[in-house]
C-alpha cells in the first residue's frame, strides 16, 4: 500500500482519539431505535460467533439496498465445499431484512465501526481470504488494515456519483491510496470507471449492475391475497421510496386524479418508513391508515401509508403504476428495476444517476416515464390507470428494459474466482 498521506493519518489519529466516544454514541442511536441493543458489541469487532473452518468470502453493503443487491453474487460463490460467506452491514433495518433472505449458513454481523482498534479486532477474528465491498464503500482505516494483513479487497457493483467524486477529487491524494488499496474494481457503468481512474483506481472492470440480476422482489402469499381484498377492484397509484419533498406533489396528483377516477386508492412507501405518521399528517383531510399499525385500506380510505420494511414487493404486484422517489428531489433516484422485473410501468423525476443505465433502459423501451411536473406525471397516470391493457403493455416493455442489463453477476462472480485463484484461497484451506 502507498506512503499514507497527512490526511489519512490525521484521519487515524482522531479515530484512535475518539474511540472511547464510540460506544456513547452507539447507544445514543440504540436509545434513537438505530441499533440491535443484543448486538451493540458487534459494532466494536466483538463476537461470539466462531470463524467456520476454510475460506471465508467476506462481503459488506452499507444498507438495504447493497446487501440485497449482493444475494446473486452470494449464491454464485457458495457452491464450493469448505467455503463460506460474512456478510456485514450497517444498518438496522438491512440486518432486519437479511435475517429472512440469506441463504442458509451465510452468516450476518453489524460492520465494525471504522476505528482502528474495533476493525484490527474484526479482522483477526475472521481472518478472510478476500474482501469485497458493495457499491460505493471507502473507509478509510477498514482498508488500511486489511491491507497490511494481506487481505485481497475489491469494490463489486462500484459506483460513485459526481456529488462524491466531486468530493474525492478535492482531496485526490488521500484518495489515490485508498482506490490503490483495492485489488479490483468492478463497476457499474463507464462514468464510475472514469471518475475511479481519475481518483487513482488502476484494475477497472465495468461489469454492470448487480441489481439487474436481481430475482424479482418476493410478497407473502397470505399477504398479497389479503391486501387484494381489501383494494378489490380499485385502480391504484402507488408512490415509492418517496423523500421528503415529494410526496406534497403526489398528492396533489391525487386529487386530480380523483375527479376522473374516484375510487382512486394511493400507496405511498416512503424510503424511510418511520416517516409514516408524518405522511398521515401532511395527507390532512384525505382518509389515511398505516400499514404499520396493521390496517388494510378500506373502500374510503383514499392514501395507504405502507411505512413497512421488506413489502414493496406486495404493492408492486397491486399497482398499475409506480413513480419511482428520490427524482424528483436532488438525490439520485432510487432502483427501477424492482417495479420493472414486477412489470409495473415505472415514472420518475429528472434526478436519476444513481441508477442512470437502468432508469434509460427502462424507460427507453417503456417509449416514455420521465416526469418533472406535476402536470407530466397526471397525464401519463391518467394514460395508464384509464386502459388496464395499455398499463400490462407498458409493464411488459419495462420488464425487458430490465432484463436487458442482466449479466453482471455472472462477470462479478467469474472475477472474484480469479481473485481467489490468484492467493490460492480454497487450496490452502
Amino acid at each position: 500500500m502507498r506512503t499514507l498521506t497527512v490526511g489519512l493519518i490525521a484521519y487515524r489519529l482522531l479515530s484512535r482519539v475518539a474511540t472511547p466516544l464510540v460506544p456513547i454514541l452507539l447507544r445514543q442511536r440504540m436509545l434513537r431505535g438505530k441499533e440491535d441493543p443484543g448486538r451493540m458489541a458487534e459494532r466494536l469487532g466483538y463476537t461470539v460467533v466462531p470463524r467456520p473452518e476454510g475460506t471465508l468470502i467476506w462481503l459488506h453493503g452499507a444498507s438495504v439496498g447493497e446487501s440485497l443487491a449482493a444475494l446473486p453474487l452470494i449464491d454464485a460463490l457458495i457452491g464450493r465445499e469448505g467455503r463460506h460467506v460474512l456478510v456485514t452491514s450497517g444498518t438496522l433495518t438491512s440486518a432486519q431484512v437479511l435475517r429472512t433472505r440469506l441463504p442458509p449458513g451465510v452468516l450476518h454481523q453489524f460492520a465494525a465501526v471504522d476505528t482502528p482498534s474495533s476493525i484490527a479486532r474484526f479482522l483477526d477474528h475472521w481472518r478472510p481470504q478476500i474482501a469485497l465491498f458493495i457499491d460505493s464503500e471507502i473507509w478509510p482505516n477498514t482498508l488500511i488494515e486489511a491491507k497490511r494483513r494481506n487481505i485481497p479487497l475489491a469494490l463489486v457493483n462500484g459506483r460513485m456519483s459526481e456529488r462524491s467524486f466531486k468530493g474525492w477529487y478535492r482531496a485526490r491524494r488521500s484518495a489515490a491510496v485508498l482506490m490503490n488499496a483495492y485489488d479490483l474494481c468492478l463497476v457499474q457503468d463507464a462514468r464510475t470507471a472514469e471518475r475511479l481512474r481519475l481518483l487513482g483506481a488502476t484494475r477497472v472492470q465495468i461489469t454492470g449492475s448487480l441489481k439487474a440480476d436481481a430475482t424479482p422482489l418476493p410478497a407473502d402469499p397470505a399477504a398479497l391475497d389479503d391486501l387484494r381484498r381489501a383494494i378489490m377492484d380499485r385502480p391504484v397509484f402507488l408512490a415509492a421510496q418517496t423523500h421528503p419533498g415529494e410526496e406534497a406533489m403526489i398528492l396533489a396528483v391525487h386529487d386530480r386524479l380523483r375527479r376522473s377516477y374516484p375510487r382512486l386508492l394511493t400507496i405511498i412507501a416512503p424510503r424511510h418508513p418511520e416517516r409514516g405518521e408524518e405522511l398521515v399528517v401532511q395527507s390532512g383531510p384525505r382518509s389515511a391508515v398505516r400499514r404499520a399499525q396493521g390496517q388494510l385500506p378500506g373502500s374510503d380510505t383514499a392514501i395507504y401509508i405502507a411505512d413497512t420494511m421488506g413489502e414493496l414487493g406486495l404493492f408492486y404486484r397491486v399497482a398499475r403504476l409506480a413513480f419511482v422517489g428520490g427524482s424528483l428531489v436532488p438525490h439520485g433516484g432510487q432502483n427501477p428495476l424492482e417495479p420493472a422485473r414486477l412489470r409495473c410501468p415505472v415514472l420518475a423525476g429528472p434526478f436519476t444517476e444513481n441508477f442512470a443505465d437502468a432508469y434509460e433502459s427502462v424507460f427507453g423501451m417503456q417509449g416514455f416515464g420521465r416526469v418533472k411536473s406535476e402536470a407530466q406525471i397526471l397525464e401519463v397516470a391518467t394514460q395508464l390507470l384509464a386502459d388496464a391493457d395499455y398499463a400490462a403493455t407498458i409493464g411488459a416493455r419495462a420488464e425487458t428494459g430490465a432484463l436487458a442489463l442482466a449479466g453482471a453477476v455472472a462477470l462479478t462472480a467469474r472475477a472474484v474466482e480469479r481473485a481467489l485463484q490468484e492467493v490460492g484461497a480454497d487450496a490452502r484451506a
